[in-house]
């Protein structure tokens, strides 16, 4: 995040991105996440997450902590707290449900002259966006990136530090159709885990155990699936739904060689 930040200054090159990693080191899987990518161990048809999104909806009670500590971040635009839907002055003085950064559940509170401000977060599920500008909270660079016609910064809010899983590959026996899955959100945008494992177990079985090319197919596979075909009323997946119009980027890495294969 800082050599992105050095390079703005003496290359002019703006922009940002979100990044997933995966480190083999002595025996074990290190996978760091950054931003709303997402990985997926495969084991024997069993899924096991080894990542979770970072998103306004994920990170609402970080994000509203640090609006509450630093709240010239806002801007005099924007307010910390969350209610169901945006407030119309003429609800001044009437009882509305809120939540703030100590809270799961939701309260009533009275609606006052500042909670006319649009909220940190707004919208759900896909939708949700910080400052009504990006929909991850984890990141690397962006360091230029403000909301729209204001001079109010996003990067406060856009965390650069991972969270980081491990996976000990040495507890378990792994043959070669357990793998690791890497992908975008492009992938997974149009994509569940159960979906993506059964494309891989698919796939996986349509090839001999010691073909080295069977993972490239998977990913591959996953590509063309997630991205659809396309139609006179645009990308299409098979059951007529939008494909994805985001990068999909996939990584499928073996964790049994045929060796292991029983």
């Amino acid at each position: 995040d800082e050599q992105i930040e050095r390079e703005r200054a003496s290359q002019h090159l703006p922009g940002g991105c979100c990044a997933l990693a995966a480190i083999y080191l002595m025996g074990k899987f290190y996978v760091a996440n950054a931003g709303d990518s997402r990985a997926i161990i495969i084991r024997n048809g069993e899924i096991i997450p080894m990542s979770r999104e970072f998103t306004p909806e994920t990170e609402r009670q970080r994000l509203q902590f640090l609006a509450l500590l630093r709240p010239e971040l806002l801007g005099k635009e924007f307010t910390h707290l969350e209610f169901p839907r945006r407030i119309q002055p003429k609800e001044l003085g009437k009882k509305m449900l809120y939540r703030d950064q100590n809270m799961n559940g939701w309260a009533y509170k009275k609606i006052e002259e500042d909670d006319l401000k649009f909220p940190l977060i707004f919208g759900e599920g896909k939708k949700a966006r910080m400052m009504a500008t990006i929909g991850v909270t984890r990141g690397l660079g962006d360091h230029d990136l403000k909301v729209f016609s204001s001079n109010i910064h996003i990067k406060p809010f856009l965390s650069c530090f991972p969270e980081v899983r491990v996976y000990d590959l040495t507890q378990y026996e792994h043959c070669p159709d357990d793998v690791l899955v890497l992908g975008t959100d492009g992938l997974w945008d149009v994509t569940n885990d159960k979906e993506v494992a059964a494309v891989v177990m698919e796939v996986l079985a349509s090839y001999e155990p010691n073909d080295p090319c069977r993972y490239t197919m998977v990913a591959q596979e996953l590509v063309v699936r997630s991205r659809g075909v396309l139609k006179e009323r645009g990308w299409r997946l098979a059951n007529d739904k939008l494909g994805s119009g985001d990068d999909i980027s996939v990584f499928v890495i073996p964790l049994g060689g045929p060796g292991n294969y029983t």
